[in-house]
């Protein structure tokens, strides 16, 4: 039985991967009457003259919706939100694992940007944070944007943030094992969808001066053929102004970012790429390139978005400790600060010792991560004075 066969028999068995459990004991009248009516008025009183209460007097404070469309669900696209609620569910049950952060899903029967945006601002107020998942870009873009100016809690899209977060933990680990410096490198990032576009601008945002993207039509250019989020990045990419398809990108880059299709990746790319090249090919569930052909074509150190592999890139290693830090620094969003706080929190996990080709960032089941990621954001919060407690 593969692994594919296995986790459906248990999902059968599971019959859910999360439950509401009560945190008080209703066992006599008073249990009732204090947990419940008449007694429950006076919280509800309290709140009416102070909805920051709400925090306090509920569980609005470690509740964080994990919402989605259905329509960018792992690799196999548009399949609707109720074939995406197993999806949603694992991530609750990552959230709790790793950062006792509570999650519910909420999965949302509409493609409509401000259908969507008005449905999850009218339940914000049953939650202390949201994160966004598998909505297909560029919708993406405009659903997180919008929800940003609308809410007063933290809206935060995984596939691009947390993505972006580890890639550049990864990416700091992968350069000092190199000798190379982040503002030297010549950096080339393959798929320019919402992950894509994310990792640029967090990269960017971590020093890299150098970087070129990539779509299906080639070198990101201001022209009609790529979208408007994607014109956007070519104003602030491609410094050298290069032209032409992957393979011309890649000629003396130094490092290689993959989020778009397998086995794209060849031979040739990665001989023409600088000494010591870094490939991070994470499509799943095949990457552009195998790791073994890549070590067998030159690559120095390779990252997947695989378990089955060394150095997974994985975005368990951000989002629950992300969550938990905004959580308890009551934050109001999630700035970049919080996330280049959180990158080097994940990277420095890795000390000098165990740092090695294979292995440049922290196993994802190592119980610190989530604690030091969140002491990092809560601390970037209240440096950037988004913290409200």
């Amino acid at each position: 039985m593969d692994i594919k066969e296995k986790s459906l028999q248990k999902h059968y068995e599971w019959n859910g991967k999360i439950e509401v459990k009560s945190n008080v004991p209703i066992n006599t009248r008073e249990d009732l009457s204090l947990a419940y009516t008449p007694g429950v008025a006076q919280p509800c009183l309290e709140i009416q003259k102070d909805v920051n209460k709400s925090y306090e007097l509920t569980r609005r404070n470690n509740l964080v919706a994990v919402v989605t469309d259905g329509t960018a669900v792992l690799g196999l696209g548009d399949i609707g939100p109720e074939a995406g609620m197993p999806v949603m569910e694992g991530k609750c049950a990552l959230f709790k694992e790793f950062a006792d952060v509570d999650a519910f899903p909420i999965c949302i029967k509409s493609k409509d940007v401000d259908e969507i945006v008005n449905t999850v601002y009218m339940i914000s107020g049953s939650f202390g944070g949201i994160n966004l998942e598998d909505i297909s870009a560029p919708r993406c873009f405009e659903i997180e944007a919008k929800l940003k100016k609308k809410c007063d809690i933290p809206v935060f899209h995984d596939d691009q943030h947390g993505t972006a977060i580890v890639v550049g933990a990864a990416l700091i680990n992968a350069l000092k094992l190199a000798d190379k410096n982040i503002s030297d490198i010549q950096l080339v990032i393959n798929g320019a969808g919402s992950a894509g576009i994310a990792i640029g601008k967090h990269l960017l945002n971590l020093g890299v001066k150098n970087l070129i993207m990539v779509d299906r039509n080639g070198i990101i250019a201001d022209n009609d053929d790529f979208n408007e989020a994607q014109r956007e990045m070519s104003k602030i990419t491609n410094p050298g102004n290069v032209a032409g398809k992957l393979y011309d990108a890649m000629k003396n880059a130094d490092v290689f970012v993959g989020v778009s299709a397998p086995d794209i990746v060849t031979k040739d790319m990665i001989t023409s790429m600088k000494e010591k090249p870094v490939i991070f090919a994470m499509a799943n569930p095949n990457p552009e390139i195998m790791p073994d052909k890549a070590k067998e074509y030159g690559a120095y150190i390779v990252g997947t978005g695989r378990s089955d592999f060394p150095n997974q890139i994985n975005n368990v290693l951000a989002f629950p400790g992300i969550f938990r830090g905004a959580l308890d620094s009551r934050a109001s969003e999630i700035n970049e600060e919080m996330k280049v706080a959180a990158t080097y929190a994940i990277a420095e996990l890795v000390t000098d010792n165990e740092l090695n080709v294979d292995f440049i960032l922290p196993d994802p089941l190592d119980k610190r991560i989530g604690k030091e990621v969140a002491k990092a954001v809560v601390k970037a919060a209240k440096d950037t004075n988004v913290a409200r407690i």
